[in-house]
């Protein structure tokens, strides 16, 4: 095993230069593929909102009579009724 203390200047200076280099491609050739990447799944999106364009959910209507049943809040027995019902659900 060669330590780096034991390599001449020269030597370890290359091979630093070359580590330097072949650092700054791997970083540069992620930075295009992750750049590419990005692009692509753009375009992709684009194709499939114009291939299938999404449908507009219809407007729910509620009546005035199920608003107020709706709104009027639950009794803590009906509260407790769910949650042992959605417990014994979980159980099953």
């Amino acid at each position: 095993m060669v330590f780096l203390a034991q390599l001449p200047k020269e030597q370890l200076v290359t091979q630093l230069e070359n580590g330097v280099i072949l650092m700054i491609l791997g970083l540069a050739t992620v930075f295009v593929f992750l750049t590419l990447l990005v692009f692509l799944t753009k375009g992709m999106s684009a194709i499939a909102r114009k291939i299938a364009p999404a449908k507009k959910p219809a407007a729910a209507v509620i009546s005035p009579s199920a608003a107020t049943i709706s709104a009027s809040p639950a009794s803590d027995a009906d509260i407790a009724a769910a949650i042992v019902a959605a417990f014994a659900k979980s159980k099953e």
